[in-house]
C-alpha cells in the first residue's frame, strides 16, 4: 500500500515503525521535562497519583527505556499535567525535535507543521471544520470587543479627568472610535455565534461586558437579519 509520500523502496528495517516513534517522541520528551523539573521518576509517579490517575514508577521507567509496550491517551494527559506543560508538547516537542512522522508510511514533516496539523491551524491538508472556524472566529471577534470595551472605559476616565479643554477634545473623539470598534467586533461576534447555532452547536458562554451580544430569549429577529 502506497500513500503520499512515501517511498516503497526505502529500506523499511532502518525506519522505526510509526507506532513506535511517536511513544518514543512522548517517552523522550517526558524524560526531558523531567529532569528540566528536577523530578525522579518516583516524583512524577506521585504527581500522577495526586492527579488522580496513578501512573507507577517502573512503568514511567519503562516507558522512558522504551520497554512499554503501549501508551494510552489518558496517561499522556496526566503525565502533561504533572510535568506542567501541554499534551501537545509531548506530542509534538517543537523546539527539541526536527521532524516527526504524522502518520504511517509517511516522510516525517517538520514539527511545527505537524502540531498545527494536529491543531487543525493548517489549511494545506486539504480540509476544513466550520465548526472550528466559527469557533476560532468567536475568540478573535470577542478579544477585539473586550480590548475596545477596555480602551472606550480609558479614553472616558481621561475625557472626565482632562485638565484642559484641548485634552478632553481628544479624548472624546478617540472614545467614539473605541465605541465604534465595539459596536464592530460585537456584530462579528453575534455573526459568529449565529453560524454556531446555525450548524448545531453551542456558542461559548459570554463574559458580563458582553451580555448584550445575544438578542433576548425568545427574540431570533435579530440573528435571522444577519
Amino acid at each position: 500500500m502506497t500513500q503520499r509520500g512515501f517511498d516503497p523502496r526505502d529500506d523499511e528495517d532502518d525506519v522505526p515503525e510509526w507506532v513506535d516513534q511517536v511513544m518514543a517522541t512522548v517517552a523522550a520528551e517526558v524524560r526531558r521535562r523531567r529532569k528540566e523539573l528536577r523530578m525522579s521518576a518516583q516524583d512524577l509517579a506521585d504527581r500522577c497519583a495526586e492527579i488522580g490517575h496513578p501512573i507507577p514508577r517502573n512503568v514511567i521507567a519503562n516507558m522512558e527505556s522504551g520497554r512499554r509496550a503501549n501508551l494510552p491517551m489518558v496517561d499522556v494527559l496526566v503525565l502533561a499535567e504533572a510535568l506542567r506543560t501541554y499534551p501537545i508538547c509531548l506530542l509534538y516537542p517543537v523546539g527539541y525535535v526536527d521532524r516527526v512522522q504524522r502518520l504511517p508510511l509517511q516522510h516525517s514533516d517538520p514539527t511545527w507543521d505537524a502540531m498545527r496539523w494536529f491543531t487543525g491551524d493548517i489549511e494545506d491538508f486539504g480540509m476544513e471544520d466550520d465548526m472550528l472556524r466559527s469557533f476560532r472566529a468567536h475568540i478573535r471577534h470577542q478579544r477585539a470587543a473586550l480590548a475596545a470595551l477596555k480602551g472606550e472605559k480609558h479614553e472616558r476616565w481621561k475625557a472626565e479627568t482632562a485638565p484642559n479643554q484641548a485634552e478632553r477634545e481628544e479624548a472624546v473623539l478617540a472614545q467614539a472610535d473605541y465605541a465604534e470598534r465595539v459596536l464592530e467586533a460585537k456584530y462579528r461576534l453575534r455573526s459568529a455565534r449565529a453560524f454556531i447555532r446555525e450548524d448545531g452547536g453551542t456558542p461559548p458562554h459570554l463574559p458580563p461586558e458582553l451580555a448584550d451580544v445575544d438578542p433576548p430569549v425568545g427574540n431570533t429577529d435579530e440573528e435571522n437579519d444577519l
